[in-house]
C-alpha cells in the first residue's frame, strides 16, 4: 500500500508541476483590501492547497474533536483510552525470536 501511497503523491507533484508550467502567465487577484499578482498556475495550486488544509482543519473539529472527547468521556478517570494490543505475536516476530543465531 505504501508505494502505491507514494506513486499517487507523485504523480500529484507532477502534475502541479505541468499545472504550474502550462500556466505562466501574471494574473492580479484583487481581495478588496489585498492585491496578489502572481502566476495563474501558482495561483491555482495556492487555491486547492488552502482548500485542502482548510478541509482538513473542518474534518478535525468537526470529527475528530468530538469522537476524542467520547473517549475521554468512556474511559475511566486516570486510565487512557486506548484499544488492547493484539496478544499473539506476528509472523516476523515470531521467526525471528525462534531462530538461533
Amino acid at each position: 500500500m505504501r508505494p502505491l501511497r507514494a506513486f499517487i503523491a507523485l504523480l500529484f507533484l507532477a502534475l502541479g508541476v505541468v499545472v504550474g508550467a502550462l500556466n505562466p502567465g501574471v494574473i492580479a487577484v484583487d481581495l478588496g483590501f489585498w492585491r496578489i499578482e502572481a502566476a495563474l498556475g501558482v495561483l491555482l495550486l495556492a487555491a486547492v492547497l488552502c482548500g485542502v488544509l482548510l478541509g482538513g482543519l473542518a474534518m478535525v473539529v468537526a470529527v475528530v474533536m468530538p469522537l476524542r472527547r467520547e473517549l475521554r468521556r468512556a474511559s475511566p478517570p486516570g486510565e487512557i483510552a486506548v484499544p488492547a494490543a493484539s496478544t499473539t505475536p506476528s509472523p516476523v516476530v515470531a521467526s525471528l525470536s525462534s531462530s538461533e543465531p
